[in-house]
């Protein structure tokens, strides 16, 4: 039986500073429950009970890049969680990309905000209030 409610095995991104992007997300995603699962030279893993998210150098030893127009998106259990990892992750060097807040656009339960990471990749931490999705007519 299936009991790992996620869809993903994992993500990873680059890093061209592995020191400071494994600083800078050590601060942010504990705001989140989120620890160090597993690490292999030049890659770290963090997760609540697996290995979801890796932060690691390049394969081909080439710079890392930052993808445009994707991003991750981290589970917030609150909206004092989401406000946390804004803070955190601006206090550890990274750049605001949206600060905390509902968005019209992705309904009335979402409450989450959006950064850039030391490398420029943009991250996310989202609260979905279930108890202000729309219930059935």
């Amino acid at each position: 039986m299936d009991n790992n409610p996620s869809i993903l095995s994992h993500v990873s991104i680059g890093t061209n500073d592995f020191d400071r992007a494994i600083a800078f997300y050590d601060q942010v995603l504990s705001t989140l429950g989120c620890k160090r699962l597993m690490e292999h030279p030049g890659a770290m893993a963090y997760g609540k009970r697996y290995p979801e998210f890796w932060v690691q150098t390049p394969f081909d030893r080439q710079p890392a890049t930052v993808g445009n127009g994707t991003h991750v998106g981290f589970i917030a259990p609150t909206k004092e969680a989401v406000q946390a990892f804004y803070a955190a992750a601006l206090a550890a060097g990274g750049r605001g990309e949206g600060a905390p807040g509902g968005r019209a656009e992705y309904g009335e339960p979402y409450y989450g905000c959006f950064v850039r990471d030391l490398d420029g990749h943009k991250v996310e931490a989202a609260f979905w209030d279930e108890a202000l999705e729309p219930q059935p007519a």
